[in-house]
């Protein structure tokens, strides 16, 4: 791939800079994924798809700023903003998995229906996979639907439910051919939150908040046209939402957004006149993630020229989500050693707060344990990272003695 500007690429850097400069106040805080956009937020995300810098390449029809996709182009605009340190846009389930997987195999209609409201901020969406027996398993989802004049009859429980307590949809995973075994059997149904049978229990984290929840689902009505592609092809939709799960999680532009707020942490004086960045050995920890945030960003270069190219980026997804989610882990965790003594400030004052730089540290610090976790765990990861492109030997299967647990 030549990553040299060309005269276009360099009069769109200009102008993206440009735009920053004028409107740098008007943007949020970066972050606030973990809440409600509020009007600040929302505002901020029509200014950036009224300029192409959010949504470039999603067709007007569909609300989008419509060009044809341009790798360099994207890698301008997302550097020019994560280096400012402003937020690119509103960036969740719904916006970030559900969009590209409807302008992907959704139908015509549903693409005008839920494409353009949700890239506004004016839906949002949850994800309802996991469910409390079948841990990684997805294909072992025991929800089911079963139809009842004219309508999918959901019954059954998710767990792990980020921002069902606020969210507006849902697009859940269920079994609804109870005839097929494991992934044959699941469809991928599009559900309003406000249905009648629909239960929402917050799980508060060590964070101190509830950003995930139990849902429960009791005789709950879906129209049958609210499923995207057909009955039994839940779990071809489902992982082409996980392809791009994996790119949300380990998202390069944040990574590297996160590294020049600590490098500007770090070049700030102390109370005695000396800076973090005149010491070799944090410097020397600054720049060996500095290295890595650079890999990771040229290898979603990479990927989103395979992407554009119409090939299929695979397993390099899969290096996506383990390393970005690890490297995130790293970043905050430098974050908070930086603050010191101030970095023990640590005050949530709930989802709607507006927290000072240590408790986000802090809140991100411990959120991205659990992202290690969240979306395939990295030893999942790994293993068909190992398996199926390295082409190594299968994990064992850990046998039980036929004695096992007897007195």
């Amino acid at each position: 791939m030549d990553l040299a500007l060309t005269e276009k690429h360099r009069a769109l850097r200009d102008e993206v800079n440009g735009f920053i400069g004028k409107h740098r106040g008007s943007a949020p805080r970066p972050g606030g994924g973990r809440k409600r956009p509020d009007r600040k937020a929302l505002d901020w995300q029509a200014l950036l798809l009224e300029h192409g810098y959010f949504a470039r390449t999603i067709p007007r029809e569909y609300g989008g700023f419509g060009v044809a996709p341009d790798v360099i182009e994207l890698a301008i605009i997302a550097d020019a903003f994560s280096r400012a340190g402003l937020s690119p846009g509103i960036h969740n389930q719904g916006i970030s998995m559900l969009v590209p997987t409807l302008l992907e195999v959704g139908t015509e209609e549903q693409k005008r229906r839920w494409v353009g409201p949700t890239i506004r901020g004016e839906i949002i969406w949850c994800q309802g996979y996991s469910e409390p027996g079948s841990g990684s398993d997805l294909a072992a989802a025991q929800t089911r639907a079963t139809v009842e004049d004219g309508h999918f009859v959901v019954n059954g429980q998710k767990i792990w439910t980020s921002s069902a307590h606020y969210a507006d949809m849902m697009f859940l995973l269920c079994r609804t051919e109870p005839d097929k075994v494991k992934h044959a059997g699941l469809s991928y149904l599009l559900l309003s939150m406000k249905t009648p049978g629909i239960e929402v229990r917050p799980l508060r984290t060590m964070t101190g908040r509830a950003e995930f929840n139990e849902t429960f689902f009791t005789d709950v009505r879906v129209p049958v046209d609210q499923i995207v592609m057909g009955r039994g092809d839940g779990w071809q939709v489902a992982n082409i939402t996980l392809k791009y799960e994996r790119m949300l999680l380990g998202d390069p532009n944040k990574l590297q957004q996160r590294l020049v707020a600590i490098r500007h942490m770090m070049e700030q004086p102390g109370p005695d006149g000396s800076r973090l960045m005149d010491c070799a050995e944090w410097r020397d920890r600054l720049l060996r993630l500095q290295a890595e945030v650079m890999a990771a960003r040229h290898h979603n270069l990479r990927l989103l020229t395979v992407q554009a190219e119409g090939g299929d980026p695979g397993l390099g997804r899969f290096i996506v989500k383990y390393h970005g989610t690890m490297l995130a882990h790293r970043l905050s965790s430098l974050a908070v050693d930086v603050l010191g003594a101030a970095g023990l400030a640590y005050e949530p004052q709930g989802e709607t707060a507006e927290d000072d730089d240590a408790t986000t540290w802090h809140i991100d610090y411990m959120y991205d344990m659990g992202l290690i976790i969240g979306g395939g765990s990295s030893n999942i990861q790994k293993n068909i990272i190992g398996e199926r492109g390295l082409g190594l030997p299968r994990e064992p299967k850990a046998t039980v003695s036929a004695t096992a647990g007897r007195d």
